[in-house]
């Protein structure tokens, strides 16, 4: 039966009979089972009606081996650490690997050092790693290394918890891993970062800041009568305001800080090495730059929106506390804000 399946070969199905013949003589033709003649796929490619039993095959649109093969580039890609799964392409040149903003592989981890370690592609094409005095050390798996030539397949260790790998790849793949990563860490509508990615940040950036003694601040966004938006223009002006105003606040904040969809018309913002104060002033800003925003839902209407904002800083919080007690904080002011009248930011109360 196997080869009577095959695309296109089986033209006619035996219907079961409705019982044995009666003698071990040969069934006549009028007792043999009817057959039905199968005729053409329908429009979709699907066989209608009882007698549906095989999806034609669609012509092939491109054989393989007629498109040109995408040019071998070599890569690193994040295996462990916070931003495990991002992709980062080397072009040949020196990259410098750290956790400084001035990095050109920027490492947001507190082992990494601010400039780490470099690869080096040298001209007869190998790829080296060296440390630049990093305080953690630079490994080739097992090995600590002050300049070592790397291969496809070295994992290279900076500092403590972040594993890189190189590899040589080419487009289509470098595209794949990228799209991947981008997918498990971004909002798919405003493009932000997801509410998964910003809390296991938040957990990290609380306790390095806790360790460091440095500055942390987090802010919650609300979209003021979003729903009212939502139920007088439709979905698609509610989602056209989402992403009109996350592309207001990118602009707003800072590289190293980090934007976030929280949940339907909320955001959050991690304010890195910041203070209540100048948390506050972001805030402001950013809810009086939304507040001036002309958002089209319509060919011939635009409206303005405003935020409600609740701030929160990591000494308002007892010793300790942790993210959540950080993050239920800034909830709270929020929802004061909110109930205050709206289009404002709130930065003071407890829970």
């Amino acid at each position: 039966m196997k080869d009577a399946f095959k695309t296109r070969k089986m033209q006619t199905i035996p219907l079961p009979q409705a019982a044995e013949p009666a003698s071990n003589q040969p069934a006549s033709s009028s007792s043999r089972a009817s057959t039905i003649p199968l005729g053409p796929p329908s429009s979709d490619g699907w066989h209608t009606g009882d007698a549906a039993t095989e999806r034609t095959t669609d012509p092939a649109m491109a054989l393989p081996g007629l498109t040109l093969p995408g040019k071998d580039r070599a890569t690193l890609t994040v295996l462990a650490g916070i931003n495990a799964g991002q992709v980062f392409a080397l072009d040949g040149t020196d990259h410098v690997i750290g956790r400084g903003t001035e990095a050109d592989i920027w490492v947001d981890d507190g082992g990494v050092s601010r400039r780490h370690a470099r690869i080096t592609c040298r001209s007869d094409g190998r790829y080296f790693v060296e440390d630049l005095g990093s305080t953690n050390g630079t490994f080739v798996g097992p090995q600590r290394v002050d300049i070592l030539e790397i291969r496809p397949g070295d994992r290279i260790q900076v500092g403590p918890h972040v594993t890189l790998r190189f590899q040589i790849t080419d487009d289509a793949e470098e595209e794949l891993q990228r799209r991947l990563y981008e997918s498990s860490t971004r909002d798919a509508l405003t493009r932000v970062y997801n509410r998964k990615y910003f809390t296991e940040r938040l957990t990290a950036e609380v306790a390095y800041s806790r360790r460091h003694r440095v500055k942390l601040a987090v802010m919650i966004l609300d979209l003021d009568d979003f729903k009212a938006t939502n139920d007088t223009y439709g979905h698609l002006a509610g989602d056209m305001v989402l992403r009109l105003v996350s592309n207001q606040m990118q602009r707003l904040i800072r590289l190293e800080d980090l934007l976030a969809r929280y949940g339907g018309e909320e955001f959050v913002i991690l304010a890195r090495t910041t203070g209540k104060t100048d948390a506050v002033r972001l805030a402001e800003r950013i809810r009086e730059s939304i507040s001036k925003l002309d958002i089209p839902v319509a060919p011939d209407r635009s409206i303005r929106g405003t935020v409600s904002i609740g701030v929160a800083a990591l000494p308002d919080v007892a010793p300790e506390g942790g993210p959540n007690e950080l993050l239920a904080l800034a909830d709270a002011r929020l929802y004061r804000a909110k109930a205050e009248g709206k289009n404002r930011v709130c930065a003071e109360g407890e829970q």
